[in-house]
This record gives C-alpha cells, structure tokens and sequence, in this order.
C-alpha cells in the first residue's frame, strides 16, 4: 500500500492537492477540522501530524486512485527539496505498477498500429526509470515484459544484428522469466528468437526450433500450431515447398478447431505463396529452356509485311495485298510488331505479277 515514512504539513498539503479537493472537503474525507487541514498547509514541513493522523494520511494516499496518487508523486517531485524516493518506504509503489501495465497495453497497441516512436517511448519511460535491482518479483515481472515488446519493436524495425539488436534484448528477458519461473513466457520468447533466427537467414536452425516448439507443452494450443505454421515458412523459403506445403495444410486444419479466423487467413495466405514457388519457377525454366519457343519464328503484321518483305514473308497474308514489287535490298533481320523475322542477305527476287 502506497504510505509515506513521515508526514508533514507539506505532503499533507500535496496530497490534497493531487486529489483536487478544497480544504473543507479534504477536511471532511479525513474527518479532522478544517483548521487542523489549514495550519498543515501554513506551516509545511514545520509541522508534524500527530501518529494517528499520520495513519489517517497514510489510508487516505492508498485508497486514492492510480491517477491521484501519480499527480501526488509529480507534485512533491515539482515542490520538495529532498528526492521523492527519500519518502517512501518502498519503491516503487502500487500506483507504479498500475501505470506501469496500462503503459504497457498501450504500447502493445501502437506495435500492432505500427506506431513505434510512441511505443518506444512508453517502453522506455519505464526501463530508464527503476533499475532491476531495486524491484519485487511484481516490478521484475513488469520489466521483462517491457524488455519482450521491446524486442518485438526491435524486430519489427529490422534491427536483428548487433548488441542492441532483438535477439540480445529478447534473452535478457528470457533470463528474467526463467529467474521468476514462468515458463509459458520463456517458451514464446524463445519462439521469438526462431523468428530471428530466420530473419537473419539461418533457415535450418529456425525449422529445427519451431518444429521442437509446435509440441512444447509450455505453450498454448494457438502459439505451438503457430510454430509449426511457421516450420512451413522457414523450409518454404529453404525451396522445401512439398514439405511445406504439409506442414502448413496441418497449421491450417488446427486453426480451424480451435476457431482462430485471423491465424488461419494468414496461414492460407503462406500457403499460397509456397504453392506459387515451384510454378512460378517451373515458368521461369520453361521461358529460359523452351526449343520450341526458341525455334518458332513469330508472325509479322500484316501493315509490315506490305511494306518491306514479299508475300512469302507471312504465311496468312492474302496474295491480293501483297502484289507489289521490291527492288530495294531488304535488311538481315526486320523488326514490326511483336515479330522479328530473319531475311536472306541477297536481294530477293521480284514479286509475281498480279494476274
């Protein structure tokens, strides 16, 4: 509970102040006198609330709400003259924590909106702010969970290498949460670090881990089916698409009995894709390795073929459209639409008369 190890006039003062109440009713909520309320606050810290009105203040503080007992923390940080930290006899306290998980929602939010400045600046308000050493098991459980979407706003941007890198944030956390013996969250972290690990192309180890956490008893049944979705990613890019394409028709068929709508629209989509890899290389090939493509002699248009070649030049032309005589040397090779037709080096003989 959130209580000061000693009250004075002066935090008697801030305290009504951070619940934004007159001095009649802050005097009412205590049940003291509007003077004694009044001489608190001329006074300040000259002057000490007797024992049992300390312990008034001290459940008057922890009855108020997360925002109150922030602004109460603000303002004696704006008006005192000793750190605020000095006053308590823990730190941080309970209003700490609340603030601390819906900061945390919030910046979950932004990741999935793709807004990482805002996101990175709530994770961060908080990792600057209490050092691990001085929190419970509460404020370590809070810390480790700032330092995952942390690394998840590291791997969202790209920043997979290095000592500020995802992979180098993601194992401080899953030391943290192995310290605190949670071992669902230390079993998605290391399906996070497979997500890096084939981010940076090292596809076999990535296979290896996600196949090993799609039958880990540790995760639930969404993430380990979400692992072996992601076993079909890793060999689809490897160039294993039969394998692949097993794998993920088994994600798909888990989604769809445990009823996740948006899981199983993305794995059809991965499924696509893993199909579209070998046909869409089988046309590559057959572009680049094709004889009949390469031996078959395109048609020319009929308007080209009037003007520069004989009738002989294009077998669909009428007889009639081309009687025309060529005395100019034709060139080796003509190009008209959409066709490119080979011609002899010497000058052709003369088109037959037309009768």
């Amino acid at each position: 509970m959130g209580s000061l190890a000693h009250w004075t006039g002066r935090e008697a003062g801030v305290l009504r102040r951070a619940l934004r109440l007159s001095v009649r009713a802050f005097a009412e909520r205590l049940g003291v006198g509007v003077r004694t309320v009044t001489k608190w606050e001329s006074l300040g810290a000259r002057t000490t609330p007797r024992p049992f009105m300390q312990s008034i203040l001290d459940t008057a503080l922890s009855a108020a709400d997360a925002e109150a007992k922030q602004r109460f923390e603000l303002l004696l940080r704006q008006d005192g003259e000793t750190p605020v930290r000095d006053y308590y006899r823990g730190c941080p306290k309970e209003w700490d924590y609340e603030t601390w998980t819906d900061d945390l929602g919030r910046a979950a939010a932004c990741l999935t909106q793709q807004d990482f400045t805002f996101a990175g600046s709530l994770v961060d308000r908080w990792l600057r702010r209490f050092s691990p050493l001085e929190l419970d098991g509460h404020g370590l459980h809070l810390h480790a969970r700032s330092l995952v979407l942390l690394g998840d706003l590291q791997r969202d941007q790209g920043d997979v290498h290095g000592p500020l890198s995802a992979s180098h944030t993601y194992r401080r956390a899953h030391q943290l949460f192995r310290d605190l013996g949670v071992p669902r969250r230390t079993a998605q972290i290391e399906l996070s670090l497979a997500v890096v690990e084939e981010m940076n192309g090292r596809l076999e180890l990535a296979a290896t881990r996600y196949e090993a956490l799609s039958c880990d008893s540790r995760l639930s049944p969404r993430d380990r089916t979400r692992a072996l979705l992601w076993v079909g990613t890793a060999l689809s890019k490897k160039g294993a698409n039969e394998h692949a394409t097993r794998v993920m028709t088994e994600a798909i068929r888990r989604f769809e009995q445990l009823e996740e709508p948006e899981d199983w629209s993305v794995a059809h989509q991965k499924l696509a894709l893993a199909h579209r890899g070998p046909v869409g290389s089988a046309k590559r090939s057959a572009t680049s390795t094709s004889p009949s493509r390469t031996a078959r002699t395109p048609r020319c248009s009929e308007s080209a073929c009037r003007q520069r070649a004989p009738t002989s030049c294009c077998p669909t032309t009428r007889p009639q459209q081309v009687a025309f005589n060529c005395s100019k040397r034709l060139p080796e090779r003509h190009v008209g639409s959409a066709c490119l037709i080979s011609w002899p080096a010497s000058k052709p003989s003369a088109a037959p008369s037309s009768t």
